[in-house]
């Protein structure tokens, strides 16, 4: 199968102020995802896990550029298009959902003009067939009472129901791929629990593929297929959520596993020691020797290579394969 989605060595840099300093957002990673899968993209904040969205959709601030690797989608290659050649791909064949929705809608415009945006432009829709779109858009996304709230703003709208209203600007265009960019952070739990129950019957309905960019892995759980971990602009380890779930092979991966509140658990949460490293002056060896409780001296010296395993999974450590695949991080050891 040709996958949908296909990075490929992957570097987005950030030039600082008069270009003395380089900083490696997103330094060499890969990764695939096929039609109607969801892969979770996941990591502490700064590791380089919305700096790989925008790359993909084109939209990165001024400051960084694409340094390297190959994005590949539906057969064309995006790191070569134009900025108005990405326009036409942006909404209808990529569309992103961020996790503010008062960022993405603007105020002065009402829902059913914001929502019949892509339709207008990617689909040629018009008059009476637009308006049923958008409709049928609003009541996917379960808007109550869609063709009287398609004239509201979103000032009239609950927190919940404009997210809601983003995913359906994201539908709009028909498109094959959705990245979703921790979209539930800002919603209260009931809420967050129907967003990804409807995000998943869309999934079900149109078979589009997701990146679901999040913190937390119970939604990993719930939502991913696949899951890649991001430290220091890097993938340290990849592979099915279930392989990672019962038998993380990476120490960060299992550091982060070890941190999940247990229902009926008294033992303390597990907190990774130190902070993630600057990226403008990384440690040499392993990014994350400094606060792994299993770093050896090689560790501080030399990079660990992408080393495989079954059923796709890779991990970057130098002790993946010297030592069994453990289900749960150790939270004495550090």
């Amino acid at each position: 199968m040709t996958p949908l989605l296909e990075v490929s060595g992957l570097r987005t840099h950030f030039t600082s102020f008069g270009g003395t300093r380089i900083v490696k957002a997103v330094d060499g990673i890969s990764f695939t995802l096929n039609e109607g899968e969801t892969l979770g993209l996941i990591g502490e904040s700064g590791c380089g896990k919305t700096t790989t969205c925008l790359s993909i959709v084109g939209l990165l601030p001024t400051a960084a550029r694409i340094a390297g690797g190959r994005i590949t989608f539906g057969g064309q290659e995006l790191t070569e298009k134009t900025s108005r050649e990405m326009r036409r791909i942006r909404g209808r064949s990529i569309a992103m959902i961020l996790q503010d929705p008062m960022a993405s809608l603007n105020p002065l415009f009402s829902i059913y003009r914001q929502v019949a945006e892509p339709a207008y432009y990617h689909q040629a829709m018009r008059g009476r067939t637009l308006r049923r779109r958008v409709q049928d858009l609003l009541a996917a996304v379960r808007i109550p009472s869609p063709a009287q709230r398609m004239r509201d703003y979103p000032h009239q709208m609950s927190g919940g129901m404009r997210q809601r209203i983003v995913g359906a600007i994201a539908l709009a265009g028909g498109p094959k791929l959705i990245i979703a960019d921790e979209p539930t952070t800002n919603l209260d739990v009931t809420i967050q629990a129907q967003y990804l129950d409807l995000l998943k019957d869309i999934q079900r309905d149109t078979g589009v593929a997701i990146i679901f960019v999040t913190h937390n892995l119970g939604i990993v759980a719930r939502m991913c297929d696949r899951m890649a971990v991001m430290y220091a602009g890097k993938i340290v380890e990849h592979g099915s959520v279930r392989n990672l779930f019962n038998g993380a092979r990476h120490p960060y991966t299992r550091a982060l596993l070890g941190s999940i509140t247990r229902l009926g658990s008294k033992e303390p949460l597990y907190a990774i020691p130190g902070q993630p490293p600057n990226l403008a002056r990384l440690p040499s060896g392993c990014a994350f020797h400094p606060r792994c409780p299993d770093a050896v001296p090689r560790c501080s010296t030399e990079e660990p290579p992408e080393e495989g395993f079954d059923d796709g999974w890779t991990v970057s450590c130098w002790r993946a394969a010297a030592e069994p695949a453990r289900k749960e991080y150790d939270r004495t050891s550090a």
